[in-house]
């Protein structure tokens, strides 16, 4: 069966886009056939610089990506949408989009928007519903969690894996989606602490400033990132 890949934030900002892209790399570098998808994404075209994040993980990997919905303002999908009177799929519409793919490709990395519970629909249905969904069509389905290295990420991370523990989804892991190149007391303490407190492993330590790195420097950079 395909393997699917969910990857999720505490919240965002904290470098889930260059996750996605480093464990998509990760993937390919085994000879899988990836493609990454990001259901909803927001904040493209208008006074919005920053091009979408599929475009940004295929510009590091080499690797195809898409998005299945764009919207303009940089807010929730959900928010967005109805700020701007657009219709959204349902996560299982976007279940069944996706279980379309999985046929082609040994790899779907699914990247979220924002943190776990944020909607991505407008009836209230999050990636959280969508990584349920979708659990029984992967073996096993994988989620990742992307956690911030400063202060207040024991929190949020706890808070993310209990979320997905209540709803039956065991995570794989924690990602540091920007560690510093001089990381203070804080950056150094969570490094240790997140797999004591979530009991989960550390997959990757990504460091800060990834996203800018030519893809040869990137794709060469993947490998000493993980554990």
């Amino acid at each position: 069966m395909t393997r699917v890949i969910v990857v999720c934030g505490t919240d965002t900002g904290v470098g889930k886009t260059i996750a996605t892209a480093a464990l998509a790399a990760r993937e390919a570098g085994l000879g899988r056939r990836v493609l990454v998808v990001k259901p909803a994404q927001t904040g493209v075209g208008g006074d919005w610089p920053d091009p979408p994040d599929a475009d940004t993980v295929t510009a590091l990997t080499g690797l195809p990506a898409r998005h299945f919905v764009a919207l303009a303002d940089p807010l929730a999908p959900d928010t967005a949408a109805r700020l701007r009177d657009v219709a959204l799929p349902t996560v299982a519409e976007h279940a069944a989009s996706l279980r379309a793919l999985l046929p082609e490709h040994d790899t779907v990395v699914v990247e979220g928007a924002g943190g776990l519970l944020v909607r991505i629909d407008t009836e209230g249905g999050t990636l959280l519903d969508l990584a349920v969904a979708l659990a029984s069509d992967a073996d096993p389905l994988e989620v990742v969690v992307v956690a911030r290295p400063g202060l207040g990420t024991l929190n949020h991370t706890e808070l993310t894996v209990a979320a997905l523990r209540a709803r039956g989804v065991e995570p794989a892991g924690v990602v540091l989606g920007s560690w510093p190149a001089a990381p203070g007391l804080a950056e150094r303490c969570n490094r240790e602490d997140l797999p004591r407190v979530t009991a989960l492993p550390l997959l990757a330590v990504i460091p800060d400033g990834a996203g800018s790195l030519s893809r040869e420097d990137f794709l060469a950079g993947v490998p000493t990132w993980f554990a």
